[in-house]
């Protein structure tokens, strides 16, 4: 089964601090990891290390955080024939602090990532076509966005919109998509309510649908991940797993999430892959290289 991921790409500059800085501080930190990231590279590697055919379409400048970016996403198997080098843009840059609790906070600089046009998306019906599910997220220009959702939604591809970072969207893309999964942040940003409890999470969930989506995915963090798709309501708890850092947690339920639904499985279960996928991913430092494969998750969820 094909994935197409239409995304960013960075390289990520992680420092590993005992608190994370307030303004005006200066901390020691404890070590730092430079790593392949984005979201759409971190959720292209989370696809294909879960066993499905990934490509991504992106950016990348021409300098060595490029030739870096694209040397891994090579590693991991991802279709990179359609990752564009820019010879005027540097590749994308993202510095995070993780603290001793395993959370972040993060500065993306796009660079190369915010250079797509999307009145140069047509060349990728092609791809499209032989695709089962398109993944997608805010990291790049939403017009670039909604014109590739568009000829997916044309060729009869399910749309997975993770709004993140979030921002107001275009009307029309809640009535192209198929599924969106904001976290509580972005849930807030979106519809006004930052879910601290079911009730609000259904609440939030149905203003989403109202505004034309077909399935609205929160991910509540240890609170777990409520659904609303058709009459179904679903909430699943946190996988339990002891946490080392929340870095590209998402992304990895991403991954999980369109792995499941390219392969024909029913939300419900598409869930429990998504959620296994992020579980794992808290359990080891870093982005894409804390992705899990097809076999740890299969046995997380064999032992639920």
């Amino acid at each position: 089964m094909r994935i197409v991921v239409y995304g960013s790409i960075n390289i990520d500059l992680t420092a590993y601090t005992p608190t994370l800085p307030i303004a005006g501080e200066t901390l020691l930190g404890h070590s730092y990891l430079m790593s392949l990231g984005g979201k759409g590279a971190n959720q292209a590697v989370a696809s294909a290390r879960l066993g499905a055919e990934v490509s991504l379409i992106g950016h990348v400048g021409d300098d060595t955080f490029g030739q870096r970016a694209m040397q891994q996403l090579n590693g991991y198997g991802v279709d990179v024939s359609r990752v564009e080098t820019l010879t005027d843009q540097g590749t994308g840059l993202a510095v995070i602090s993780v603290d001793d609790n395993g959370e972040n906070t993060i500065i993306v600089l796009s660079g190369a990532n915010m250079y797509f046009d999307e009145n140069d998306v047509e060349r990728f019906r092609d791809l499209l076509r032989k695709a089962q599910v398109l993944l997608m997220q805010l990291e790049v220009p939403v017009g670039a966005d909604l014109a590739v959702a568009k000829i997916a939604h044309e060729e009869g591809v399910k749309v997975i919109l993770d709004p993140a970072p979030a921002a107001q969207l275009p009307d029309e893309l809640y009535h192209i998509a198929d599924i969106m999964t904001p976290n509580e942040v972005e849930t807030e940003i979106l519809v006004g309510i930052r879910p601290s409890s079911l009730d609000e999470a259904a609440e939030a969930a149905n203003r989403l649908r109202d505004r034309g989506l077909d399935t609205a995915v929160i991910t509540l963090g240890s609170g777990g991940t409520y659904c609303a798709s058709g009459s179904d309501n679903i909430h699943l708890p946190a996988f339990q797993v002891d946490t080392v850092d929340t870095v590209a947690a998402g992304d990895a339920f991403a991954g999980g999430l369109a792995l499941a639904i390219s392969e024909g499985l029913p939300i419900n279960q598409a869930l429990n892959w998504g959620a296994a996928a992020g579980a794992l991913c808290t359990t080891r430092a870093g982005a894409s290289v804390a992705m899990p494969d097809r076999d740890e998750v299969v046995k997380l969820l064999a032992s639920t």
